[in-house]
């Protein structure tokens, strides 16, 4: 049953337990017939990261995100959502969530700007909590900077993540970067190099790698890339950076790749240029679930980005 943004409100208030259990009881979804996902990103706002583009606060209004996520996961081809609990519960009591995927951001605590943004925390869903939530998969974010001592922490709970998951049966999708601090801004490197040694990282944590995915930039020499690893890969959007049609022309060429699976991408369809979330999302969705041709590689993308 689908709720107005006020009858969800008053769902938290008066009745708790029945709004949880909205995420619990929802008809999970049957895995797509081409073994391809296409999933929407929206857990940027509980590590501080509400900018899109030049605008920093373009996340912040709930109801707007709410709005912008239901008119994208009620498209065609469109197989679920990455969020933490706030977003997936009020998804889930709105009616959105039905038959699709849902997946579990775990790791929060690395807030943009910290001084302790490497030093992430799990502080989102832990395994236990995202079995007993019935999500489909788990996410967490691995960022390595060799001069910040807080990198270790992280890849030790990180490596614990891995082997709880992989114990419970709960795919886990890993997103690792290279990353460096410039003018108190954390970086990630986008060169291929660097990629492919956090493949190499993230690939060895835990102790078994059966339930592990990644979740990687499309960079340069994405061929490279993709033969660093056997883990089933989706692919990430990143932020807002350009035109969709560029963005499209790069993840077309990765997702022709062995072993890349689909793609998880937020800021860059939900809040397209144009305002058109609907064709955004559609035009994914027709990279992701139709078919797929080898094609050149496209133009080089910058090789830092912003955290």
């Amino acid at each position: 049953m689908t709720r107005s943004h006020s009858e969800l409100r008053a769902l938290r208030v008066d009745d708790p337990e029945g709004f949880q259990r909205r995420l619990v009881d929802r008809r999970r979804a049957d895995p797509p017939s081409d073994g391809r996902l296409f999933i929407v990103a929206a857990d940027h706002p509980a590590r501080g990261a509400l900018g899109v583009g030049i605008d920093s606060m373009a996340m912040a209004d709930r109801d707007d995100l709410l709005d912008r996520l239901c008119r994208a996961l009620a498209r065609p081809g469109v197989d679920g959502v990455l969020g933490t609990a706030d977003v997936l519960e009020d998804l889930a009591a709105l009616g959105a969530l039905e038959g699709k995927v849902a997946v579990g951001s775990m790791n929060r605590g690395g807030l943009r700007g910290a001084v302790f943004e490497l030093d992430d925390r799990f502080t989102g869903y832990s395994v236990a909590g995202a079995m007993r939530a019935n999500l489909d998969f788990g996410k967490l974010l691995l960022r390595i900077d060799l001069d910040d001592p807080g990198t270790v922490r992280t890849l030790e709970q990180a490596g614990r993540a891995v082997t709880d998951a992989a114990d419970a049966g709960l795919p886990l999708m890993v997103e690792p970067f290279i990353s460096r601090r410039a003018r108190g801004a954390v970086l990630n490197e986008l060169s291929p190099d660097a990629v492919i040694k956090s493949v190499a990282v993230s690939s060895g944590l835990g102790s078994s790698s059966a339930r592990t995915w990644l979740k990687l930039p499309v960079v340069d020499e994405m061929e490279r890339v993709m033969a660093a690893t056997t883990l089933p890969t989706l692919l990430l959007g990143g932020d807002r950076d350009g035109h969709l049609d560029q963005a499209l022309s790069r993840w077309e060429h990765a997702l022709s790749l062995p072993g890349v699976r689909g793609l998880t991408v937020g800021r860059t369809l939900l809040y397209p240029l144009d305002g058109d979330v609907e064709s955004a999302v559609d035009a994914a969705t027709r990279l992701v679930h139709g078919t797929l041709d080898p094609v050149p590689a496209p133009p080089a993308v910058p090789t830092w980005s912003a955290s």
